[in-house]
């Protein structure tokens, strides 16, 4: 069994999940905030997530406030704010640290797995991590990279 399939994270309702329970789907992590110039991001995840999710495919995103303070809410203003401005309907987790002494477990996995560019370390919100429907950790996108430029790279590993 794949590492991946090791962790769990808390659902920003609070529920604590395990990330077996996506074993069998491509999975697209996602550092988010709900005030970043990436913020739009938002959109085309969802569009993206809206065209595959039937295809075993899903988007998990989690909310940080480490990169200047751009996640202010609490778990109810993120939620209202994703679904009101974007419609999100994708799973989103409770805030987590991405970098430092407190990261998620998650993170630091998957920041050893792809440690790009800045050698294990988040650079800022919307880094994104492909992981195949096996639980390995495939590719690791940085924050510019647009929902669009990688869906090729979905699409390949839903179809495999």
């Amino acid at each position: 069994m794949s590492n991946f399939y090791k962790y769990s994270a808390t659902l920003i309702d609070g529920k604590e999940i395990s990330m077996k329970n996506f074993k069998g789907k491509t999975i697209l992590v996602v550092n988010t905030a709900s005030k970043c110039g990436f913020t739009p991001q938002y959109e085309g995840l969802e569009k993206i997530y809206k065209e595959h999710k039937d295809n075993n495919f899903i988007i998990l995103g989690f909310p940080c406030n480490q990169f200047a303070n751009q996640e202010l809410g609490n778990e109810e203003e993120i939620v209202s704010f994703c679904t009101i401005n974007y419609g999100v309907t994708f799973p989103l987790f409770k805030k987590i640290k991405v970098n430092g002494k407190n990261t998620h477990p998650l993170f630091k996995y998957l920041k050893k797995e792809l440690p790009g560019l800045l050698g294990g370390i988040i650079k800022w919100n919307f880094t994104k991590f492909l992981i195949s429907s096996e639980g390995d950790p495939i590719k690791r996108y940085a924050p510019k990279s647009k929902p669009i430029d990688i869906l090729p790279d979905i699409v390949k590993l839903i179809n495999l």
